[in-house]
């Protein structure tokens, strides 16, 4: 194909075959993000930003096509989250408690994509330890949407946590990025940007050098602009890892060979619980549209019932807490980052000097839910049953799943907000991850695609879960979903031309 003007329009699958014909180089093709990456460094959508070494990457990637030794994403400048340890490269999690700290290992996922010859731009910002709905708890500051309202310069949220993931792949800085998910930090913020997000099945990808959050149920997984990038992506990123005793090993099929487009006979199910308040009419009315598609494809849509999905989101608020408490306790001020001492002071002023100045708010909020759940007396009341309760919903699908294929349903109850709205009340920031934390306690395969534009004219996604290690028909039928929305709406920054700075 020809190389357009602005090479960062580019796909994953389109720079690949240019950068194979020899239409463009490795260099030519990082230089150019690296240049949109300076223009939109008021998104503050990277921590570190590592153009020497993308630069140096992409060398190494020109002589490999040079000597026709080609690897599968070689030359493909990406955003890496910062929760990713990256070798000799700061890696914060977005946490003042991790300042400082410099890994002497690569975790599985972004040493796979190295090997594959991806280059990296940078470390992507977050939510700090992946917890948030917005990208408003980094220490690093908020991550700014490269949407815009019309006539309202507000800045938006591009949702969290994996939101400065998003806002680079949407705002035309990195290709595609690497995202992790433990309540749906991958779907949430690709709807709210216009991206394509899947979160895989836990156990598809491993999760050895990943910042812990929540154990049972952190997965890695990519953001792109295609459905068809994102199965290129995860066929490099998954596979076993003897490193990750919760990695499974399992083959993994061709993705890209999955999209077929032929989804006839396919039975998809339309969860009659999902329709849960504070969802908007026009995401409502999007998610009749999604399933009018498939029908339209050939796919036969059915109405089921997840009876226990309103436990999700307080049962998700119970054992991601508690198993945050436990793997924070980590940080002490002793092996990693920050250390606050104090004069005089033994070793536990130590400790409770560095994790009071080093945990942001959020972060403590959340590990003294955690501690309370997990602590004698209520161990058996909360965490307990929470877990009783993740069992049953987990059970809702397996039995969904013996008459249906996938399940469609909205990827948000709304479209993104101003940084700012909701920030007083938490609550309503959970209720953001209201139709992404069932599949997520079930751990699941789920994909987030951009399906239209809200009145306000911001990007809505729609979401399809599948069996567990399904991917296959997950990406299958968001392939035919992908060109029945033709979804081709461009953040405001670029369809404007202006630099979207509020």
């Amino acid at each position: 194909m020809t190389v357009p003007a602005d090479p960062t329009r580019l796909t994953v699958a389109q720079a690949r075959d240019c950068l194979a014909a020899g239409d463009i180089s490795a260099r030519e093709l990082t230089a150019a993000h690296i240049a949109a990456m300076d223009s939109a460094r008021h998104l503050n959508a990277f921590i570190t930003e590592t153009p020497d070494l993308a630069m140096a990457q992409a060398d190494a990637a020109d002589a490999r096509h040079a000597r026709g030794a080609s690897h599968a994403l070689d030359g493909i400048p990406m955003a890496i989250k910062d929760l990713f340890c990256t070798e000799d490269v700061l890696t914060t999690a977005a946490s003042h408690i991790l300042d400082g700290y410099i890994p002497t290992y690569e975790s599985t996922v972004s040493d796979r994509l190295k090997a594959a010859g991806a280059v990296m731009l940078g470390k992507a910002n977050m939510d700090e330890f992946a917890m948030g709905s917005a990208n408003i708890t980094s220490h690093h500051g908020a991550v700014h949407s490269p949407w815009r309202r019309p006539g309202d310069d507000r800045p938006l949220v591009p949702g969290g946590s994996s939101g400065g993931s998003a806002a680079a792949v949407a705002a035309r800085i990195a290709m595609a990025a690497t995202g992790t998910d433990t309540g749906g930090s991958i779907r949430q913020p690709a709807a709210f940007t216009g991206i394509v997000g899947l979160k895989p099945t836990y156990g598809r990808c491993s999760r050895w050098g990943i910042v812990a959050f929540a154990s049972s149920l952190d997965q890695a997984g990519p953001m792109a602009r295609t459905v068809e990038d994102c199965a290129i992506l995860l066929q490099v990123m998954a596979g076993h890892d003897p490193k990750d005793s919760t990695s499974v090993d399992r083959p993994v099929p061709d993705l890209r060979a999955a999209l077929t487009g032929d989804i006839r006979g396919l039975r998809i199910g339309l969860p009659k619980e999902y329709r849960a308040d504070g969802m908007s009419d026009e995401v409502d009315r999007l998610w009749q549209s999604g399933a009018a598609w498939l029908r339209a494809a050939g796919a036969d849509v059915v109405e089921i019932s997840l009876p226990h999905t309103r436990y999700a989101l307080p049962t998700y608020y119970i054992v991601a807490p508690a198993e945050a408490s436990s793997n924070l306790a980590r940080y002490d001020g002793v092996r990693y980052g920050l250390r606050v001492a104090v004069d005089g002071g033994d070793l536990t002023d130590l400790y409770e000097a560095t994790r009071a100045q080093g945990f942001g708010a959020e972060v403590r909020r959340r590990i003294m839910i955690g501690t309370y759940v997990l602590s004698a007396g209520y161990y058996d009341a909360y965490y307990l049953k929470a877990q009783k309760v993740r069992s049953l919903i987990a059970r809702d699908f397996s039995q969904a799943f013996d008459s249906v294929d996938a399940i469609l349903t909205p990827t948000a109850p709304t479209a993104a907000f101003a940084i700012g709205e909701k920030m007083d009340d938490p609550i309503a920031m959970y209720l953001n991850d209201v139709f992404t934390v069932p599949a997520s306690l079930a751990g699941l395969p789920a994909l987030s695609l951009p399906a239209g534009l809200s009145g306000d004219g911001l990007p809505l996604g729609l979401q399809l879960i599948g069996r567990a290690f399904d991917e296959e028909t997950v990406l299958r039928i968001a392939g035919v979903m992908e060109q029945a929305a033709g979804f081709t709406a461009l953040p405001t920054s670029l369809s404007t031309g202006s630099d979207g700075e509020a």
